[in-house]
């Protein structure tokens, strides 16, 4: 088959034509999403196995769970949206589920896998639909800009820029001590990474993101091999020099793949089970589809009633993969806001995210070296897309209040609580609560399942 003819069959399949893209766009902002999505790959097996499970097989269960869901969005939905386990849900299920209430890794990857069942049935049954579409265009943007604030910050963290403080919770990283020529030099790195992505985009050179992330990773290297830069494990801050490129030793993944059916059932309390099941439903619930809402309204997806096409198809994507990952051995897989950075980076169909599964795949056997790029490297590429996001804030009309301060309400809480799903409780609440008791609830048409959204949402407050 000729080039011309491949470029035609993927145009067919794809819509490239349709959608304004090329192969070599998709192809690229593929390749964007997965490089700044690679640390799931480190982190989520550092946070498993805090309930004693096996490091190595967490990898392989993550790569190959991402792979799988990344695949189902691109083949059910053709949308650019990559999927991987959720982080904040990796914590719940380590620290609460396996930690604070004491049940066995085994259960919970149980409660993950009857939540992804759950999901397959709404998903098939349009509520999950029907929710997206019952959330108004302003919140719709607001979670959009909340996003984009959140994946910044979460970059500002990632690059240890930004860090912890007793009195005031966050502060700037202090460019001096002991800890320089590793915190220190990581974070001056990413800052020069955030400097060298802006340049390249202003420039429009084509995947800028992607070269922003390796030029910094080199520059780390450089630093390294001149011994600006220390590694220093108790810092979290590793060597950037691959020391091993592949493996093709799978055999870990034996230690997590469907070992929930051997899980002790006469540990489990009926109540908390429901309890445990319910919050990662929840959590998987809005995250995805405030995920979706974000990265769909940044790419002009949304269409002019403020609903996606073809949603059915990218959350039953979503619900399989949450079943499939419980199977292999990860908690919950779900959409990730970082593909905005393949969407910012021009990709706008399933071709991006069948790239994106295929790096997913082939990290299984060069997860050596995909581990290597330093954290700091992926750092600016979140940065500047969160900037890109925040541009949404123009379609809030803020001469209206009853509109502008829940949005302003859902942005703000994105960030601050650390959880897209609360941003979204937030601004559902107070949407409903105030245009109901300022009498504006029917010229803004408060669909009887906004109602009951919110209702729900405080619920949640107070009993979980």
């Amino acid at each position: 088959m000729s080039k011309i003819e491949e470029t035609s069959t993927l145009d067919r399949i794809f819509k490239l034509k349709e959608n304004n893209t090329t192969v070599k766009t998709e192809i690229l902002a593929g390749i964007t999403t997965f490089m700044t999505m690679a640390y799931i790959l480190a982190v989520n097996p550092n946070i498993l196995a805090a309930a004693h499970m096996d490091k190595g097989a967490v990898l392989i269960a993550t790569a190959l769970a991402s792979f799988i869901g990344t695949i189902l969005m691109a083949v059910l939905s053709n949308y650019p949206f990559a999927l991987a386990p959720g982080m904040g849900l990796n914590a719940y299920f380590a620290f609460t589920v396996c930690g604070t209430m004491g049940y066995s890794w085994q259960i919970a990857l149980l409660a993950v896998f009857v939540e992804g069942i759950i999901f397959i049935i709404l998903s098939l049954t349009n509520v999950r639909e029907a929710i997206f579409n019952a959330i108004p265009l302003t919140l719709k943007s607001a979670v959009s800009v909340g996003i984009g604030l959140f994946i910044a910050f979460i970059g500002l963290q990632n690059a240890k820029i930004v860090v912890n403080h007793n009195e005031t919770l966050v502060t700037i990283q202090t460019f001096s001590g002991e800890l320089f020529n590793s915190v220190g030099v990581g974070a001056i790195l990413a800052l020069v990474g955030v400097i060298i992505t802006a340049i390249l985009i202003i420039k429009n050179v084509k995947g800028g993101i992607l070269l922003g992330i390796l030029s910094t990773w080199v520059l780390g290297i450089i630093c390294e091999l001149l011994g600006f830069y220390i590694p220093n494990v108790d810092a979290g801050m590793f060597s950037v020099i691959p020391s091993k490129i592949i493996s093709f030793d799978f055999s870990a993944l034996g230690n997590t793949f469907g070992q929930f059916f051997k899980a002790d059932f006469s540990a489990i309390k009926v109540i908390d089970f429901i309890v445990i099941m319910f919050a990662f439903l929840f959590v998987d619930l809005f995250d995805t589809l405030g995920t979706l809402i974000g990265v769909s309204s940044k790419a002009n997806m949304l269409d002019k009633d403020g609903k996606l096409p073809r949603i059915k198809g990218a959350l039953l994507a979503d619900s399989i993969a949450t079943s499939a990952g419980a199977i292999l051995g990860t908690s919950t897989t779900t959409t990730y806001v970082e593909s905005a950075s393949g969407v910012t980076a021009g990709g706008r169909t399933g071709l991006t995210g069948i790239v994106t599964a295929i790096l997913f795949l082939l990290a299984t056997i060069f997860s050596p070296l995909f581990l290597t790029i330093p954290s700091f490297a992926t750092a600016p590429a979140l940065i500047i897309v969160g900037f890109y996001m925040l541009g949404n804030v123009s379609k809030i009309d803020f001469n209206d209040m009853t509109d502008a301060i829940p949005a302003f309400l859902c942005i703000i809480a994105m960030p601050l609580t650390y959880s897209i799903s609360e941003g979204i409780s937030i601004g559902v609440i107070s949407w409903t609560l105030i245009n109901l008791i300022t009498g504006k609830a029917k010229e803004k048409k408060i669909s009887i399942l906004m109602y009951v959204l919110s209702i729900l949402f405080v619920l949640k407050y107070i009993f979980l």
